[in-house]
């Protein structure tokens, strides 16, 4: 049932990034359809981050209190409403209104992390983790592929719709296949939930003491380095390749898939080290530790990207970047169940260090559309900035 639930988990990251993504690939149509520019297109792509990063704590403080069984559907249903409604929209206003989906969407992650901690025990989490989480990387490719399709059909306004309705499906198979665990279950794979005196401990932590801890805060700064890197890929990457590399609506789906399926493996990949690495008498903080840093430390290959003509090798070196992130974010998101100091704050930590991850999208969606308005058009000109980003998070990992 466990890996039901882990599947269940999957799926709904997926519908989660297939929602989130869409916007990205229908950039360019809704540009003409408009008539706006790359600016005002930053801004409505970073409408999604601002709801979505300030309901990250509030939403995660939810889900321990409610549960995931009733949070994480409650999360899907939001954000697939505001998702159909975008269809309706017809001004740069009602495009970033229509991003409160991200209200919803901050629901996501945080449910997952604490149904990872209370049905997988420490040794397993990691693998858990690294499968709910290709759920992200999943949805942002058949975003592109799906949602080019239908653009291509139908036009931008049916991909909305039609993703939109994904949720509802999902939601029903929700109720109809989930049950909590029984207390027996959740103590025996919950290291936290049967330690000594956890009833008191329950008493003594509040919300606002957690941000005491320097654990936290060193969560929270490689979270915001690593999710600066992979917000490109989700937001900018699809008009990169048509304005920049040539690219037509047709070819979003096949070639720029790529990128998105090595990171697939990549992030299975890093929760099996990880894991193994625990598994062989590593201590918990080294095999994180490592799986992290070395995951940023490769992802600062993007930069070459820039410096090549030949679409495949430049495709390649997103690929790899993109791979080592996802290696890195299986040991990221498996740091909430690790660290809480008590299963009531498993999905607060996750919202918290998900807030600071997100704040991340903000900055590179603005900033993206601010600069290619400066550089008349050039994604290139700024990129340097990238593997700078990538080593500070691997530096603040090891912090």
């Amino acid at each position: 049932m466990r890996w039901v639930v882990i599947f269940l988990s999957f799926l709904a990251i997926a519908v989660n990034y297939i929602d989130r993504a869409n916007l990205a690939v229908a950039a360019p149509e809704i540009e003409k359809a408009l008539g706006i520019g790359p600016a005002q297109m930053g801004f409505i792509l970073s409408g999604f981050f601002w709801t979505y990063a300030l309901m990250q704590m509030p939403f995660g403080w939810f889900v321990d209190r409610v549960g995931a069984r009733i949070a994480l559907p409650l999360a899907v249903g939001w954000w697939s409403v505001f998702t159909a409604l975008t269809a309706a929209t017809s001004s740069v206003a009602g495009m970033f209104g229509c991003r409160l989906l991200g209200v919803g969407e901050a629901g996501a992650y945080p449910s997952c992390a604490k149904l990872v901690s209370q049905w997988f025990p420490i040794k397993e989490r990691a693998l858990a983790t690294s499968i709910f989480d290709s759920g992200s990387r999943v949805g942002s490719a058949l975003s592109i592929l799906v949602v080019a399709l239908i653009i291509s059909s139908v036009g931008w306004k049916a991909a909305f719709v039609i993703t939109g309705a994904l949720g509802a499906v999902w939601i029903l198979g929700w109720f109809v296949i989930y049950r909590n665990p029984e207390p027996l279950d959740t103590g025996s794979s919950n290291a936290a939930a049967s330690a000594p005196g956890v009833a008191r401990q329950r008493q003594r932590v509040t919300w606002s003491s957690l941000f005491r801890h320097r654990t936290l805060w060193g969560m929270m700064l490689g979270f915001f380095c690593l999710n600066f890197v992979i917000y490109f890929f989700i937001t900018w990457f699809p008009s990169y390749l048509v304005q920049t590399r040539g690219f037509s609506l047709k070819s979003l789906g096949t070639l720029v898939m790529i990128p998105a399926l090595i990171s697939i493996p990549g992030g299975w990949l890093g929760g099996y080290v990880l894991d193994a690495l625990f598994r062989r008498g590593w201590s918990l903080t080294a095999a994180r530790k490592t799986c992290m840093v070395g995951g940023m430390l490769l992802s600062s290959v993007i930069t070459l990207s820039a410096f090549t003509a030949n679409v495949y090798l430049m495709l390649a070196f997103f690929g790899i970047a993109y791979g080592s992130l996802a290696f890195a974010a299986a040991s990221i998101w498996s740091l909430p169940g690790d660290v809480a100091p008590t299963p009531d704050h498993v999905a607060s930590i996750g919202g918290i260090q998900n807030f600071a991850s997100n704040l991340a999208g903000i900055v590179i969606t603005t900033f993206t559309g601010v600069m290619v308005a400066m550089t008349k058009g050039s994604f290139s000109r700024f990129r340097s900035s990238w593997p700078a980003a990538s080593a500070f998070s691997a530096r603040s990992a090891i912090w």
